[in-house]
């Protein structure tokens, strides 16, 4: 019942067959390797389009270089609120914007508003020094709190901030769950809803550590490897990313990874939803589960042996607590089964 995040999960069998294939022999360093080379087009194939690809050993850094890439004096990138960049990053998008900030924006379930989006773009619109300048617009998909952006939403967002001129970029950690939740293709839920760049994330679905910073408007990549050798990401032994992703891409692995660890968040909805003892703080879609529920129900199932983790946002209710269950894809029906029974017997 190991519910606290998709980050504790181990690596997938067939992602460590990959890396123990790669690890003998010799290859060329620093990405330069056959194997890189076969993976970055492996990227263009699922996209369908012409991409530039980093690897990177972290989902931080792929969002702090993202926004670096974009990066301009009196810079400021605009994300939501809750998102990870804003949260969970240390400031390390801002540290690598050089002096730029981020712009939060607000909006229900994780997603931001176009109300609140327009209005905030007006303040740069015609630019007024005192304000600074917009640099670009972050997505998060799927959101911090499990819900996934339509096609459309994304369209929205995306064509407001191409109004601006601004870069689109796409916070993908959990691209693989929001991708299967849609049912659509890489290249529907990025550059042709106006998505000019994606962290692609691996490590919440199965790999070791395996990140990429993609490009689709290839001119933004024009400045990467340097930033990303400043940051100290480009790894001398970059075949042990690209064997991960090679490992991931085969057979789809990657996406009955996600599709397995949705089945089990959904699972889990639909267990809380019954029980009479919690109830889901919103629908979400992905594979995160929030749940509300009294603070001696939360410690029984606890003490039962699960392990999930208390949620701060949006505010507590007297005497209760919402909480945050990660299927991974690890988790297994019967740990939400066993879940699920604790919780009715708390």
């Amino acid at each position: 019942m190991i519910f606290g995040s998709d980050n504790w999960a181990g690596a997938a069998p067939q992602i460590s067959a990959a890396l123990a294939e790669h690890s003998a022999g010799m290859a060329r360093a620093y990405g330069d390797s056959d194997l890189d080379a076969r993976v970055e087009a492996t990227f263009a194939e699922l996209f369908q389009h012409e991409v530039a690809v980093f690897f990177v050993g972290t989902g931080t850094a792929a969002n702090s270089l993202a926004m670096a890439a974009v990066g301009r004096p009196g810079g400021m990138a605009l994300c939501h609120r809750g998102a990870h960049m804003a949260e969970d990053e240390c400031g390390g998008p801002e540290l690598f914007m050089a002096g730029g900030r981020l712009v939060l924006l607000d909006g229900a379930v994780g997603k931001i508003d176009p109300d609140g989006l327009k209005k905030e773009l007006a303040r740069f619109d015609p630019p007024f020094l005192h304000h600074g300048r917009a640099t670009a617009l972050s997505l998060t998909q799927s959101t911090e709190v499990g819900t996934v952006y339509s096609i459309e939403e994304i369209r929205r967002l995306a064509d407001m901030a191409r109004a601006l001129s601004l870069p689109v970029h796409m916070d993908g950690s959990r691209f693989a769950n929001a991708l299967v939740h849609l049912d659509v293709s890489p290249a529907d839920m990025t550059w042709r809803a106006g998505v000019d760049m994606v962290s692609f994330g691996g490590t919440k679905n199965g790999c070791w550590c395996a990140e990429a910073l993609v490009f689709f408007n290839t001119d933004l990549a024009a400045d990467m490897a340097y930033h990303r050798k400043r940051a100290g990401h480009l790894f001398s032994k970059s075949r042990f990313i690209a064997a991960q992703f090679a490992g991931y891409f085969a057979d789809d692995l990657w996406l009955d990874l996600a599709r397995h660890s949705n089945a089990i968040a959904e699972r889990l909805r639909k267990g809380i939803d019954a029980s009479g003892k919690a109830r889901l703080a919103w629908p979400s879609q992905a594979n995160e589960v929030f749940f509300i529920a009294a603070e001696g129900v939360a410690e029984s199932l606890q003490a039962a042996g699960a392990a999930f983790h208390r949620w701060p946002m949006p505010h507590d209710v007297e005497g209760e607590a919402i909480y945050r269950l990660v299927a991974s894809f690890a988790s297994t029906e019967d740990d939400a089964d066993r879940f699920i029974e604790a919780l009715n017997d708390a």
